[in-house]
């Protein structure tokens, strides 16, 4: 029988290293807009479309990149993909300090998106060393770290520039990232084999599924993680905007649109582990359909809300269906994939999840100038229910994992 009690070791050091990958890529959204003003002289509409080309342009290289380290992952391991996007992601960072017009910066910020792999290749490795009985707990664990990251990122990076400037905060972020790279190199340990009678089969480039033994599965589970970032980002753009109109313009909106804003990632870190336990025991399959169940009862009460306290209560509560959701797609992936596909499964899930994080921030903006800010509520709580049903109807093999 094979010694693989090194994943807790893998865990627990792919999990701090998740989490200072989120808050890398997290801490400089805020403060974007203020680099590209020290960056060159422009009006309102000129800094409005840059600040969205430097956002997006990450999540767009993504989508194209996310097959090719796919690939990449399972033909040469997971270890030496995790290796490669962290090195390349804390020297794109850091040299964000020295950029000198907003090209540079674009482009760094597109480099960054190609080096975007250090946290599908990290779930990619702990799902291939984690005993299968163990799966489920060891990805929720491992989520907890990149979801406390995001959430912690604005707040730490906003920091970092109060006390430090802009410039150094990339530099800092940078070697930070390289020290989870030192880490990664001495301390992860990956006993992969690659199946090379299976990876090095030539495909046609812009078939993906054909990577899977079970490319419906495969395509359905991608189809979820694009509904949930809909769901997710729909609402990101406009939280802030909607707390402002609930306190009337009055007293400390920052503040406040700050801590309702990461209520979802408190819950989602709470409870996480519990739903990966109880998915290990009473299957995946459950606690999905739980998240959803739970996602529609506390997301589309929002849009009615007349407070900032009920708004706060309702988005703790949202953060409890995510925290059974989006582990539960990265378990029944790693479960109903072959070892030598996982990587390119969670590569390709990644660009998913581009694509749902581009859709739904501009859905969001879009339906909050029709129906206001409380019918990005409505319409996420919609697209989560039609979600369910049609997975309910459609992925029969959820129930055999």
């Amino acid at each position: 029988m094979e010694d693989n009690s090194y994943w807790k070791r893998n865990l627990w050091v792919l999990l701090f290293g998740t989490f200072i990958t989120g808050v890398a890529f997290n801490e400089i959204i805020p403060f974007m807009p203020l680099y590209i003003v020290q960056l060159g002289s422009f009006n309102k509409n000129q800094l409005s479309i840059l600040s969205g080309i430097v956002y997006a342009i990450s999540f767009f290289i993504v989508i194209f990149t996310s097959p090719m380290w796919g690939r990449f992952a399972d033909r040469h391991g997971r270890k030496r993909l995790v290796l490669q996007t962290s090195l390349g992601s804390a020297v794109t960072i850091f040299l964000m300090a020295f950029c000198t017009n907003v090209w540079q910066f674009i482009l760094l910020r597109a480099l960054q998106g190609f080096f975007d792999g250090v946290i599908p290749n990290s779930i990619a490795l702990v799902a291939t060393s984690t005993p299968r009985k163990k799966v489920g707990y060891a990805l929720s664990v491992l989520s907890t770290g990149y979801t406390s990251g995001f959430l912690i990122g604005p707040i730490f990076g906003g920091y970092l520039v109060k006390i430090l400037n802009i410039r150094l905060t990339f530099i800092l972020t940078g070697i930070i990232l390289f020290l989870f790279f030192i880490l990664v190199f001495f301390m992860v340990e990956e006993k992969y084999k690659p199946n090379l009678q299976r990876t090095n089969v030539k495909r046609k480039w812009y078939n993906f599924l054909q990577y899977f033994p079970n490319p419906h599965f495969v395509a359905w589970m991608f189809f979820i993680s694009i509904a949930l970032q809909i769901v997710t980002n729909a609402i990101y753009p406009i939280i802030t905007l909607f707390v402002k109109e609930l306190m009337h313009n009055q007293g400390d909106v920052s503040v406040v649109a700050g801590i309702i804003s990461a209520m979802p990632g408190i819950s989602m870190v709470m409870t996480a582990p519990l739903f990966g336990r109880m998915g290990d025991r009473k299957g995946v399959h459950f606690i999905l359909f739980l998240g959803f169940i739970v996602g529609i009862l506390f997301i589309t009460p929002q849009g009615f809300v007349a407070g900032v306290w009920s708004l706060g209560i309702l988005r703790f509560l949202n953060g409890i269906a995510n925290a059974a959701l989006f582990p539960s797609v990265q378990t029944l992936l790693a479960k109903g994939t072959p070892e030598e596909s996982t990587g390119m499964a969670f590569s390709l899930n990644q660009g998913a999840q581009a694509i749902g994080i581009c859709i739904g921030s501009m859905m969001g903006s879009y339906i909050s100038t029709i129906f206001g800010y409380n019918g990005v509520f409505f319409f996420s709580g919609i697209v989560l229910a039609i979600t369910l049903v049609i997975v309910k109807l459609k992925v029969p093999e959820l129930k055999k994992l």
